[in-house]
Order: structure tokens, then sequence, then C-alpha cells
């Protein structure tokens, strides 16, 4: 369990920072990788032009093939690659810190990929690196979707260090899990790039968005594809920012653009300390990590 004066630490810390804007952006990515690229160059400007200083894109925002497969197809090697380069430099020539929503990175299976979430600073370096755990796998009607036939999961929970705070990193399907959130521990923004069906999204989404900002009285900064797409494909949308009491400051139902709101640190303390429900956590129910996560999950926290 995390000492107490260490949370105690953090949130005066966080208390003293100034408010600042986030962004997110929502796409409705199709198969040409240059082009969805475009876009989120296009988008990413916008929201720099509003005064984000931290903007989010969406799961697979560089591909939505016209098949599950083609995604492999344009699978980068860890550190180079077209996607990898474009996201170093907008983040650099933006100044921003910039999440690259997912992009598909190479696996330890040939016939697989890795489902990476990459952050980088307003350097332009990569900060940190999360490849979502948990693989959807729906059939439901004439729909079904199997990620586990593509994709490796990951096994480690990553949250960074960051001057606007910790940041927890999380993708689609990982909403589902509030354990994973736990596991973060203590983090003052949640990123989630998704991609979420019109199916499920239209039931689950913003109940999960809004359930997972409360229950860690933290912001989520959700960003999602949102739209019709070339393979048939339906996304939800409602991009959106919530705050740590559950309200959306900010969101986009359908179609590309960004949402933008501002963050405030001192009212995010202020709610901590006015419902301090994280410590209210009774001991004998509370697990250690390794019960509240399968014995293969690893904590990596980046920093800067």
């Amino acid at each position: 369990m995390q000492d107490e004066n260490t949370t105690q630490r953090r949130v005066a810390a966080h208390a003293q920072i100034k408010t600042f804007k986030v962004a997110a952006v929502q796409m409705a990515s199709g198969p040409n990788v240059p082009g969805n690229l475009s876009e989120a160059r296009r988008l990413i400007e916008k929201a720099v032009d509003q005064g984000a200083r931290l903007v989010v894109l969406p799961e697979y925002f560089p591909i939505m093939g016209l098949n599950d497969t083609d995604k492999l197809a344009v699978r980068e090697q860890p550190g180079s690659g077209e996607i990898q380069t474009f996201l170093s430099e907008t983040a650099r020539a933006h100044k921003i810190w910039l999440v690259g929503g997912s992009i598909p990175l190479v696996a330890d299976v040939p016939d697989k990929m890795r489902n990476a979430c990459l952050v980088y600073d307003d350097n332009g370096e990569q900060v940190a690196r999360y490849d979502k755990i948990h693989l959807f796998n729906l059939e439901l009607g004439n729909e079904r979707y199997h990620e586990g036939r593509t994709i490796e999961a990951g096994e480690q929970v990553v949250v960074v260090d960051s001057p606007f705070g910790r940041i927890g990193l999380a993708i689609c399907y990982d909403l589902r899990f509030p354990e994973l959130f736990r596991a973060m521990h203590d983090v003052n923004i949640i990123v989630l790039p998704s991609a979420f069906t019109e199916t499920t999204g239209k039931m689950h989404w913003e109940v999960l968005v809004r359930a997972r900002a409360i229950e860690n009285l933290a912001y989520v900064v959700a960003a999602g594809q949102g739209g019709y797409h070339i393979n048939g494909r339906e996304t939800h949308g409602n991009s959106m920012i919530v705050d740590p009491w559950g309200r959306v400051l900010d969101r986009l139902p359908r179609g590309s653009g960004v949402v933008v709101a501002e963050i405030n640190p001192s009212y995010h303390a202020s709610l901590r300390a006015s419902l301090p429900a994280l410590s209210h956590r009774t001991p004998y129910l509370m697990l250690d990590l390794k019960h509240v996560a399968p014995d293969s999950w690893d904590v990596q926290r980046g920093t800067t």
C-alpha cells in the first residue's frame, strides 16, 4: 500500500501547478496512413491554437484498415518509423506533450502486433509506452471482434510523471476493468485513447468514463474514433474530458474535431481534501498490487 505521507506530498505539489488546457482529438481514420497523419496534424494544430499543452490522439489514429490484418503491414520497430517520427516531430514543433493514441508496433509473436500508446514530451522525446493489456472480444449479432488474433497483450501498468502531474495510460477496452486504474495509484489525469464500437458505446461509454473519473478522483481525457469508417465499422465518438467530480467539461458527439478543457490542480486538490475517498478504503479489504492485477503485470513509471 502506498505511503500516506507520499500521497499527501504529491497532492500538495500538484496543487501548486497552474491551470492548463488539455485536448482530446477525435477522428474517423481510414486505411491510408499518410492521410490519417495529415488529418491528425490538422487537428493537433487546432488544439494548440486553443491553448492545449497536453493533446491526446485516439486509438488506431494512423490506420483503421479494411481488414484486421492491415495494421500488421504497417507495424513499426520501437524508436523508428513514419508514425513515431510524426509524433516526435509534432510534439517538438508545437512544444506540447503528445499522447500518440495507439500505433502498431512489432510483437514477440511474428504474426501479431502490440497496440501501443506512446507519450512524447515537449522536446519530442518518448517518455512512456503502454501496451494495451485487455484485448476486446465481442460476438453480438453481426458484429464480431477478436483482438487476440492479431494483437499480443501488454503486461505493464504505466504511469508517467509530467509537468501536469501523474498521468495514467489506458486504451479503449481497458476502461471496463477498474482494477487497472486502481493499480495506477493516485493519478491526476487518466488518458484513454479509444475506438469504441457504436453498439457498446451508446450504452456504456459515458457511464464508464465518468465512473473512472469519479472513483479515482482524477481527470479523464478520453479521445475516440467517431463516425463511419471505410471498412464498414461505426465507432461511437463522444470524445470527452471529465473532471474528478464526474462532470463532462467538453465533448464531441461525432466526426473529426477536438475537445478542449481547462484542468485546475487547485480545484482537484480541494476535491480530494473534501472527499478523501481514496484514503477511506478499508485496509483489510484492500489488496496489494500483485493481487489487484494478474501476477504477470508490472508497474512502469516514466519520469522526466
